[in-house]
């Protein structure tokens, strides 16, 4: 029986690349996005489109989706929490409504999937949180970026959370920096291709273990600072 690899935000970017790489590995990818797009529904063996996960009722849908087509007793190897959304602000320009958008797509829901998969999530299974090094806040040097800073920070500290409460069901749990990637999130600058940073984060999930539980990284394997 394949391994399972559930990946959000899937459709494009990251999330697409990831999808291939891990179609490559021999996993049943589930892609899970908001709006589905033709190269996810040419590479994913499953696509779980019209996803808001900031919605509990979509994240349960998703719960019925997996049970009748994986079975109630499946197992995700590898779930990567990938979708999230990127806005600035300043103290000119600050936008409370940002900040919590930002809050509730790249911390909340994060958690709202971890938890709702927690069912599927078996000895062996890991957990990857795409997070950024702008939620270190020993890392901030420029300031700026409130809400995405601060959405970033408060995914580590779920996900340390997460890496402690299920280390004793065997379940490893990462927070994984993809780089500086050029996807359309970031207007396409970027120091690495999204398939550059698939490939890190691929390699980072495939080293983890429990000894490494709870642990923050780039995808090039740097240790970040809290």
């Amino acid at each position: 029986m394949s391994k399972v690899a559930l990946i959000t935000g899937a459709n494009r970017g990251i999330g697409l690349e990831l999808c291939r790489l891990y179609v490559d590995l021999g996993y049943e990818v589930v892609a899970v996005c908001r709006e589905s797009s033709d190269e996810v529904e040419d590479v994913a063996d499953q696509v779980i489109s019209g996803v808001d996960l900031t919605h509990d009722d979509a994240i349960g849908n998703v719960v019925q989706v997996l049970n009748m087509t994986l079975g109630e007793d499946a197992q995700i190897d590898v779930l990567i929490n990938n979708a999230g959304v990127f806005k600035n602000e300043t103290l000119e320009d600050m936008n409370f409504d940002t900040i919590r958008t930002q809050f509730e797509v790249n911390a909340i829901a994060p958690l709202k999937v971890s938890h709702a998969m927690i069912p599927f999530l078996k000895e062996g299974s890991k957990v990857a949180n795409i997070t950024s090094r702008m939620g270190s806040v020993e890392d901030n040097g420029s300031g700026a970026y409130y809400g995405y800073r601060a959405s970033k920070a408060a995914l580590n500290a779920m996900g340390k959370s997460l890496a402690i409460d299920l280390k004793g069901k065997g379940v490893a749990v990462a927070m994984l920096h993809p780089g500086f990637v050029q996807t359309r999130m970031v207007g396409f600058n970027g120091d690495i291709t999204a398939q550059q940073a698939a490939t890190g984060i691929a390699k980072r999930i495939e080293e983890l273990t429990l000894d490494t539980t709870g642990g923050f990284w780039h995808s090039n394997g740097e240790s970040l600072p809290w």
